[in-house]
């Protein structure tokens, strides 16, 4: 056991005290997705709809330390006998990679980001360091479907010696909607930019591609080495992919890069005659970046970074309305602020204002953007490397 497990491992006992402060005395707690429990199985966070404020801010608070309390008990067990479950298992969970769609689909190829799925796990498996899976959140996140509007979403994630956090996550709706979206965030000796990837396609008509080395600083030479000059050569190859964003949901000039890939395009032969190709080089060149710097000793300031990236992205992440319209409001936010953007500072009783994007399947509209400025995150950051 390293010595910084420990000391994650001591402040334990106090939590534990504080989740049963949740459970009524004389009954034992089993803890399960989403809800507490008592012996008999009652679920106490389920049951008759309850709209006053305070029992709506104990079923969250009773959802959050179930989820740190799971997150507590794998790190636990990765410290004695190593990672919860194998990359080898963990890959093919929920039947991943899957090769038909759950919906309808009138393509030979319906899961249309698939081989990129497939590509990235294969480059991870061969090139990074002691890559484990990293499955604390799988029990609530790994897999959602809503089997009557025909779409399914799975997420997996992954962490190595260089990378604290990758996690991947592909979203199905036949041709209605295809997205695969990746996160790679460097572990924090390492004061480099994040890698973003989030591809989509709508009708197999209409397309939106984003890959780019998402900065932590606002000048590129406050980071540990730079890099945009890595990526121009890349990027200048491929015209279709030299779009501008919208400032609809993100401001450009927090946490993107000059050489972002971004397009919009309906010609899908821009897939994989364009995009494909400048994806696997975006990749490689920020593995190559991290094995070509020299790690730091401080990790605080690298870590508080990453935190208000990920808080920046949790209040304007445009497909917010996408998961609330297909697998409903609580579960998309949960979804976003502790999964996706598992670092952010989240506002109670100010979630989902966000919720936008493209509009939901069926019509739903979308609610309006977000535009305010991230919180800072108040509470320190305790790092650690495995």
């Amino acid at each position: 056991m390293w010595p910084q497990h420990v000391m994650i491992a001591v402040p334990l006992i106090g939590f534990m005290s504080q989740v049963n402060a949740f459970v009524a005395p004389g009954h034992s707690t089993t803890f399960v997705t989403g809800s507490l429990s008592n012996s008999n199985g009652v679920l106490y966070s389920k049951g008759k709809e309850e709209n006053d404020v305070s029992s709506s801010s104990t079923k969250r608070s009773q959802k959050s330390a179930n989820r740190k309390l799971a997150e507590a008990k794998c790190n636990l067990e990765r410290m004695v006998s190593g990672p919860c479950v194998s990359v080898e298992e963990a890959e093919v969970e929920h039947g991943m990679p899957w090769s038909d769609t759950i919906g309808s689909s009138s393509e030979e190829n319906p899961l249309l980001y698939m081989p990129f799925w497939e590509w990235q796990l294969d480059f991870m498996k061969s090139n990074l360091s002691n890559l484990v899976s990293d499955d604390c959140a799988m029990d609530n996140f790994g897999y959602r479907d809503n089997i009557p509007k025909k779409a399914r979403l799975v997420n997996q994630c992954y962490k190595s010696d260089e990378y604290r956090k990758i996690r991947m996550t592909y979203y199905d709706a036949g041709d209605n909607t295809q997205v695969f979206n990746s996160v790679w965030y460097p572990d924090p000796a390492y004061n480099l930019p994040i890698l973003g990837i989030d591809l989509l396609a709508f009708n197999r008509k209409k397309y939106l591609a984003i890959v780019d080395f998402q900065p932590l600083h606002e000048k590129e030479s406050d980071h540990a080495q730079t890099y945009e000059h890595l990526l121009k050569p890349i990027k200048d190859d491929y015209e279709s992919l030299k779009g501008r964003m919208s400032a609809k949901f993100y401001d450009e000039t927090q946490f993107f890069s000059q050489q972002m890939l971004f397009a919009r395009f309906e010609d899908e032969d821009v897939v994989q005659q364009d995009l494909f190709p400048a994806f696997q080089k975006y990749v490689k060149t920020h593995v190559d970046l991290i094995r070509n710097t020299t790690p730091s000793t401080d990790q605080a300031s690298v870590m508080q970074r990453q935190v208000e990236y990920d808080t920046y992205s949790a209040e304007r992440d445009p497909a917010t309305g996408l998961f609330a319209a297909m697998f409903g409001k609580e579960w998309a936010d949960d979804f976003v602020f502790n999964f996706l953007f598992s670092l952010s500072d989240r506002k109670e009783g100010d979630i989902s204002a966000n919720a936008g994007g493209p509009p939901p399947p069926q019509g739903a509209p979308p609610a309006p953007p977000n535009n305010k400025t991230p919180s800072e995150k108040k509470e320190s950051v305790r790092t650690s490397s495995s």
